[in-house]
């Protein structure tokens, strides 16, 4: 076993001389990765998972502001063929989905496609996809924190009669100050993810029941008053519209990766981490795109635009009753928080791992003895998030988190075909049909919807990468592990 509390020298002669290029695509042989599974500074993270509660966090880290928020953003952009645009971004969804099975019943670890990536394509092209996680999952996790603040408000409203000022619910830009519902919201999850993961799993249980019952309610009640007239003008603006929508929706599938960086805490990764990312995709697209179907028969596509707790506001319209969105908004309320505690976790995760490879500081990887979570590492996160959650508007947010995944996914759908041909006979639990052509499809589907996005979300992704870079190669690059571990530390793969 490998020593993790002893730092690595400031300068170490045993240590390969490797060249620039060498560094760069060095790779980290699967069976290291695995037998690392769990171990990190001062504790290891503990196995107490089973196969539903990884499905519960793959559904609740999916299932929450895309569909009770973006929907308002992404039907004016397609009108009521965005139900096309959801089963595009599905598409793109299930075809990486495909390629996370089969990736995580092989490499069973915490960093997900971080770690994939490190095992097939080198340590950069690693540490370019542990970027776009970070900014998948802590800017999602920040993005989500804003939506609940509306669905929060809609639900003072309608029980108390108050709702919090703009003031002090929207970013600045957006008349406000402080969006202190967003803040506060990541810091409650930070609270239940300090306790442990199993603790953390029962709770999210409980509220992916109860946000999935909250939009079956919304289907039976919104679907009493569905106009097929809404209908008619089914493309008002082009396949353009679509393809604009379903980029912007994309968001609303980010997630369901999320039981693969619970790979290091499950109790049979193998089998169990496959099964849940496949069965928690279904769930969610099925649930999606009935909700808007139901969603543009009750309201014609152009009210959407300007909405807010979209959902609540049709159930009030349909049923002339404002109780009925009052309870709807209390489900939204539970189940965006869910997705927050979900992503959170997710992004801990992905950073432990990267800390354990010597490519972010230490303190990340340490885990507490008592409770089996990287404590440090969860504070510094949430922390993080909800910062951003409190200043920077929701569409900002959103985008820029699309463009991370996608990329990572890309990355996914080339890593399936790599191991393919390097490691044709390793144990595979869960394979993807026909060879190579469903990776292939999803890789397309990812720069599809990436090149669908606007220019401002491409600069940031820019600037976002060129920071990412310069952290490598100042830091990353000299302490990884791979470059100051002697030879025989690191065991070889064997290749093909």
């Amino acid at each position: 076993m490998l020593d993790q509390g002893v730092a690595p020298p400031a300068v170490d002669t045993t240590a390969p001389k490797t060249s620039v290029l060498g560094a760069l695509i060095r790779r980290k042989p699967v069976e290291r990765l695995v037998s690392e599974g769990g171990q990190g500074e001062g504790g290891s993270l503990r196995r107490s998972l089973s196969m539903w509660q990884l499905t519960m966090i793959s559904i609740g880290a999916t299932l929450g502001t895309g569909i009770f928020v973006v929907l308002g953003d992404a039907v004016p952009k397609a009108g009521p063929a965005v139900t096309v645009a959801f089963v595009i971004a599905g598409l793109t969804a299930l075809f990486s989905a495909l390629s996370y099975a089969e990736l995580a019943g092989s490499i069973p670890v915490a960093g997900s496609s971080y770690s994939y990536t490190y095992a097939t394509m080198g340590e950069l092209l690693a540490w370019v996809c542990g970027w776009c996680l970070i900014l998948e999952y802590g800017v999602s996790v920040a993005a989500v924190a804003v939506g609940w603040g509306e669905y929060l408000n809609e639900l003072l409203d309608g029980t108390i009669g108050v709702t919090i000022p703009d003031v002090l619910s929207s970013a600045p830009g957006e008349g406000g100050i402080i969006n202190l519902p967003g803040l506060i919201v990541v810091l409650l999850a930070m609270v239940f993810l300090l306790g442990g993961a199993r603790e953390s799993a029962v709770v999210n249980t409980v509220m992916v029941a109860v946000k999935i019952a909250a939009l079956v309610l919304f289907c039976a009640i919104g679907f009493t008053g569905f106009k097929s007239g809404n209908y008619d003008d089914f493309m008002p603006l082009g396949t353009a519209g679509i393809g604009a929508a379903s980029a912007t929706l994309f968001f609303s599938y980010i997630g369901f990766d999320a039981a693969s960086t619970a790979g290091e805490e499950a109790k049979n990764p193998k089998r169990d981490l496959p099964r849940a990312i496949m069965l928690s995709l279904v769930i969610v697209t099925a649930l999606y795109v009935l909700v808007a179907a139901v969603a543009v028969g009750a309201w014609h596509w152009k009210d959407f635009d300007g909405s807010e707790a979209t959902l609540a506001a049709i159930m009030n319209d349909v049923t002339g009753q404002s109780h009925w969105g009052t309870l709807l908004a209390a489900g939204a309320v539970i189940s965006i928080a869910s997705v927050v505690l979900t992503v959170l976790y997710g992004q801990t995760r992905i950073l432990f791992a990267m800390s354990r490879d010597g490519l972010v500081p230490k303190v990340f990887g340490k885990v507490s003895a008592k409770t089996g979570t990287p404590r440090v590492n969860t504070v510094v996160v949430s922390l993080f998030c909800a910062a951003l959650a409190s200043v920077i508007p929701l569409g900002k947010l959103v985008d820029a988190t699309s463009i991370g995944t996608l990329f990572a996914f890309a990355l996914v759908n080339v890593a399936v075909v790599v191991l393919r041909y390097t490691r044709p006979d390793m144990p595979r639990t869960f394979k993807v049909l026909f060879g190579p052509v469903f990776p292939v499809l999803g890789f397309v589907f990812c720069a599809y919807n990436m090149f669908s996005l606007d220019a401002v979300t491409w600069v940031v992704f820019g600037c976002w990468m060129a920071a990412g870079l310069v952290f490598y190669f100042l830091y990353g690059m000299r302490r990884s592990r791979l470059a100051t571990e002697a030879p025989e530390a690191v065991p070889a793969a064997t290749e093909k």
